[in-house]
């Protein structure tokens, strides 16, 4: 319990020793959370290409009158576009339609791209902030000021870091990820473009 009173105490004191920087860095970390969050959930496959829809396509085993019921009640993105080309629409209403769907996939990923850009350069604004701390009181006898500059400059340097890292790590797999769903909604949709022909 006092292991845990110390450890909660310092985390709090790592913090503070960031001032003001750490927590703009904070706040950036929560919006980051929330927008992976966001994105984990509505990339779920089921949500954007349902397998059971994409292999009935694909195969070309079942005619259109039979998929029918499957695109009324699907309320994923191949579902959404498989209605659409069912009422024939022209190739170039069914590619904006394609794109207007992948650029709604997309949202949020643009947050995350932000925030990996601006919480290293954060960490670095506090960092120069606390080093222009540290010169103020070089020479001087206050060794405190000095100190608390130094660990602001390494504080708020690492929570910055801290934020961008996950960040990147998490916009480059939900790329990969809208990458792969924009190509298997490619062939799955040229499929069926022909099996209405």
């Amino acid at each position: 319990m006092i292991v845990l009173a110390e450890s909660t105490l310092g985390g709090l004191g790592y913090f503070a020793q960031g001032g003001i920087f750490i927590l703009i860095i904070l706040v950036c970390s929560l919006i980051s959370v929330a927008c992976m969050i966001w994105k984990a959930l509505a990339l779920q496959e089921k949500r954007v290409i349902p397998v059971a829809l994409e292999t009935d396509i694909l195969s070309g085993k079942k005619s259109l009158a039979k998929m029918r019921p499957q695109f009324e009640k699907d309320d994923s993105t191949l579902g959404l576009l498989c209605r659409l080309i069912e009422r024939k629409p022209t190739e170039d209403l069914v590619e904006a339609a394609a794109k207007k769907e992948l650029m709604r996939l997309r949202s949020g990923l643009n947050t995350i791209e932000v925030i990996i850009t601006i919480a290293p350069l954060l960490g670095l604004l506090g960092t120069v902030s606390g080093l222009v701390t540290v010169f103020d009181d070089f020479g001087g006898e206050n060794n405190g000021a000095i100190a608390k500059g130094i660990a602001q400059a390494l504080s708020t340097t690492i929570a910055g870091m801290a934020v961008a890292v996950p960040s990147v790590i998490a916009f480059s797999h939900f790329n990969r990820r809208l990458e792969t769903y924009a190509a298997r909604l490619e062939l799955t949709l040229s499929q069926l473009c022909t099996n209405l022909k």
